[in-house]
């Protein structure tokens, strides 16, 4: 024991001090596309997903379809301009209050209940990341709960399959008011490739109102961190004036 006490002091602090310190680590994020510029009127695109082309032979990436599979950023057809950030999580509804806004009472005491609608494992395996030592909601006052009624976010993960319909409107029927519905990865933005199909949904907000949108595949665990600060209202949404809620830049503005 004495070891590894004298290990820890030598070590020092290891736990990122995101969200008052931006993480600068490298590996922490695989980033997103922003734009995917020089490519050609009658070039094919690399994307397979829903992107679509703005002017000047540009593309405007839709975040909520990405699969991370950068081929936009590789791909000899053309150069993807590429953020490396993660603070990308978006209120589906910003200023409308959604399910009802968690208030103060919530900022430093916050359960989740995260529920796996069907998904690879991939989203899970970043959504427990959080719970580990580096990131470690817990210092953020965010802590998980296996039972609805102690939850004030629902975290869903995945495409939600026809089996999972019910089981999912019965955890948010069991959360206690006010909630708020957190979506996180593509399969639960829009089903991504596996929906809307004879299986699954295009995402969550097909079965719950959802209040909250992290996009990624998967999302990294400081994704995720920003999109449960977002849901508390202790971080801004990713939308901005000139963007909409894909991430992409709005017309006409």
């Amino acid at each position: 024991m004495s070891k590894w006490v004298w290990k820890g002091l030598r070590t020092g602090k290891k736990t990122t001090r995101y969200p008052d310190v931006l993480e600068t680590a490298a590996g922490v994020s695989p980033g997103l596309p922003v734009i995917c510029a020089d490519i050609s009127p009658f070039a094919h695109c690399p994307c397979p997903t829903e992107d679509r082309r703005g002017s000047g032979g540009t593309l405007e990436p839709d975040l909520r379809h990405c699969l991370h599979c950068f081929r936009c950023k590789r791909s000899p057809s053309g150069r993807a301009a590429w953020q490396d950030g993660y603070e990308w999580a978006s209120e589906t509804h910003p200023g409308a209050g959604g399910n009802g806004r968690l208030g103060s009472v919530f900022s430093h005491s916050v359960h989740i209940r995260m529920v796996d609608a069907g998904a690879c494992d991939a989203c899970i395996s970043e959504v427990k990341q959080i719970g580990k030592p580096y990131y470690n909601i817990h210092r953020l006052g965010f802590f998980v709960t296996p039972t609805p009624r102690q939850a004030d976010v629902l975290l869903v993960v995945g495409p939600v399959p026809e089996n999972m319909v019910s089981p999912l409107k019965r955890a948010y029927a069991a959360m206690p008011a006010p909630k708020r519905v957190l979506a996180a990865g593509t399969c639960a933005l829009t089903g991504a490739v596996f929906g809307p199909g004879f299986s699954a949904g295009a995402g969550v907000a097909d079965i719950l109102p959802v209040d909250v949108e992290v996009p990624g595949c998967p999302p990294p665990p400081l994704a995720l961190i920003h999109g449960l600060l977002v849901a508390v209202g202790r971080k801004s949404s990713a939308l901005t004036p000139d963007r909409d809620s894909a991430g992409r830049a709005r017309r006409g503005q």
